[in-house]
This record gives structure tokens, sequence and C-alpha cells, in this order.
């Protein structure tokens, strides 16, 4: 008989992912919530909504509730051997862990820094682009604490802790799944208490997504080449078969011999890039007497590549998925018109939603 699916909980570390690097460091996951005392004692829903509400007297009913929901799932309702997912919003990637010990109240100076699990983290790097859109978007939900469960969610994260990869719902299990973010179980927030999403994540991933559909493999190097144009480099896309390293040459001036002049070495794989490529590249920063180098690397590159770049700060830049897409935001309308017709944008304005603690 096969193993159970463990279940998987989304785990945020902040607002702003402020608490992202102490919740890595201390091997935690939790926090916020600073206004409500010690749940060790609360081993029912109800006790830990009567320190629910001594935290926030003035709150109303829905709001009350919507707290105590997460808070009894950090407390009682995650498991030892549960999944925890937790989104990095400054680097854009996820880390993924494995719960191994109860609630804990830890005694932090600072209040944010209390309500806690214990949580083996198992991958730091995992970029947003391994993951599909559908599974981002329950991702997106603004909710502090919540179980990841809609569209066969659970199931995929734990192939996404083996492989990195997102292998997408079942056919017998998420096919009539609704895309739309998951929030606490029946009985633990009100009906109307259901979490916002995050419109601006959400929006920047449906482009990320189309934005790979477009420029898979060969075709990124000439969207990278039309950014750069765009920000004042003449460019020269090399041919793929011989490349010798470099995706395209940038520099400054009519023909782009002109400093500061630019290697640029394009991976549009998923998968995060290693030390191998930033060898490769340091190489040809080398032989062909460039300035400075841009590697853009969709999934980013893990720990190792990034350790090897430490002292390159001013040789040396990383683009990932979401550096590109920012570069692709900022030059949208001095892009070709034809790139402009494939990847159609439009900049909106919208009500910024109250997000938990």
């Amino acid at each position: 008989m096969a193993a159970a699916t463990p279940r998987v909980w989304l785990v945020r570390a902040g607002r702003h992912g402020e608490r992202v690097s102490w919740a890595l460091d201390n091997q935690v996951a939790g926090g916020g919530f600073r206004e409500v005392n010690d749940l060790t004692k609360a081993t029912t829903r109800e006790s830990v909504g009567d320190l629910v509400r001594a935290g926030f007297p003035e709150a109303k009913a829905n709001l009350v509730a919507n707290y105590t929901g997460q808070l009894w799932a950090l407390r009682e309702r995650i498991a030892v051997g549960d999944i925890v997912v937790l989104p990095m919003k400054m680097s854009g990637q996820i880390a993924i862990g494995r719960v191994v010990g109860d609630y804990q109240y830890l005694s932090d100076p600072d209040p944010e820094r209390r309500h806690v699990r214990p949580v083996q983290w198992l991958r730091t790097d995992v970029p947003r682009t391994a993951i599909k859109q559908d599974l981002l978007y329950t991702l997106g939900a603004f909710l502090t604490i919540c179980e990841v469960s809609r569209n066969d969610g659970a199931w995929r994260m734990t192939k996404v802790l083996e492989s990195g990869h997102d292998p997408g719902a079942r056919p017998t299990l998420g096919k009539a799944a609704p895309v739309a973010p998951d929030v606490p179980q029946a009985g633990d927030v009100e009906a109307d208490a259901s979490p916002a999403v995050d419109v601006e994540r959400y929006a920047r991933d449906r482009i990320t997504s189309t934005v790979i559909e477009h420029y898979a493999g060969h075709k990124l190097e000439h969207l990278v080449a039309a950014v750069l144009t765009a920000e004042g480099f003449t460019c020269t896309v090399t041919k793929a078969s011989s490349d010798g390293g470099v995706d395209v040459f940038a520099g400054r001036g009519p023909f782009g011999l002109d400093s500061p002049r630019l290697v640029v070495q394009v991976k549009s794989d998923a998968n995060p890039v290693g030390v191998d490529v930033v060898q490769k590249l340091q190489g040809a920063l080398g032989s062909h007497g460039a300035d400075q180098a841009l590697l853009v690397a969709w999934g980013g590159i893990n720990g190792n590549a990034r350790a090897l770049l430490i002292n390159q700060h001013f040789r040396i830049r990383v683009w990932d998925a979401d550096d590109l897409i920012d570069a692709v935001c900022r030059n949208y309308l001095q892009l070709p018109d034809e790139l402009r017709a494939e990847l159609p944008l439009k900049q909106v304005w919208v009500l910024v939603e109250e997000e938990t603690p």
C-alpha cells in the first residue's frame, strides 16, 4: 500500500518576508501574531480564541475567527511529518521543509518571533517557475497560515520537494477542482472571512508563465536582447550552435563596441543553475575582453553558485525570472511592436488588501 501523502501547509514569514532568514537559520516556521500570548496551555480551539480576543479586543468577530483558525492550525492541526511551504519574497524562491516538533512559544525578545513549529528545511531554492500557475495561485493567498490542498496541491508539493518540479494535478483528483486559494478548513474561519489574494504576485506569475511559453529556449535570448536594447545597448545574438558560452554581446555606441561591454548568458530552464554555468561565464568574461557579465537564469541560481558570486558584485549580475520580468515591464513601451503584440500588457491600479500578521 502506498504511503499516505502528508498534509502541506503554507506558513509565511512576515508581510514583506522580513522573518525568512530567521526562520531558515533557526529551523522554524511561524512567528507573527505578536499580540497573542503563549498558546502552549490552549488545548482547544475555544481557548485559542480567548487568547486571540484578549490580544485583539477591538477586532470584529470575523477577524477573531480568522486569526483563531490560523493559530489553531499552528498549535494543533499541523502534525509532525507534515510539509511546510515558505514563499520568500526577497528572492522569489520557495523553501520547503518537514515539521519535526510540536508548537513552541519562544522567549525571543522580538515578539514577532515566538509562535513557531520546529521545521527541518529540506529545499531553500525552489524557483516559482518550477510550480504551475494554479498552485502558485494557492500560494498567493494573504493568510499567514493555511493548508495547501486544492488542485491536488499536497501531492504536488511533495513531488516538488522530491524532484524540484510540479507535475500538475493528477487527472482523477485535480481535473474538476476550481482555481482558487485554499482557506482553513470548515469550522476554523467564518464563511465570509475568505483570504484575499496577492493580486500583484498573481499577475506577475501570469506574466512569467506567458513569457516562458512564448520565449522558451533560444527565443528567450532575443527577448533579453530586446530589453537590453531598450536600455541603451547595441546587441548581437549569437548562433545557438556556436555561442561559446555567450548568447548575447551587448555594448554601448552604434556598433556596441563602447563600454560597458557585456557578455550575456541566458538559461531558460526552470531549475536553478549551478557552479559550472557561472564558471563558464567567468571564462567568457575574460576571453572576450568584456567589462561585465549578465547571467539570465530563469530558475535562479543554487546556493553553491551564489557563494561563488559573492565577490563578483561589480563584474557579474544575475537576473532570475522576476528580474527579467521587472526589466520587461520598465522598458515595455520601448520594446518592438511585434514583441508587445506577443506579450500584451496593461498597467492597472488595484486596492491594496489588508494582510494578516
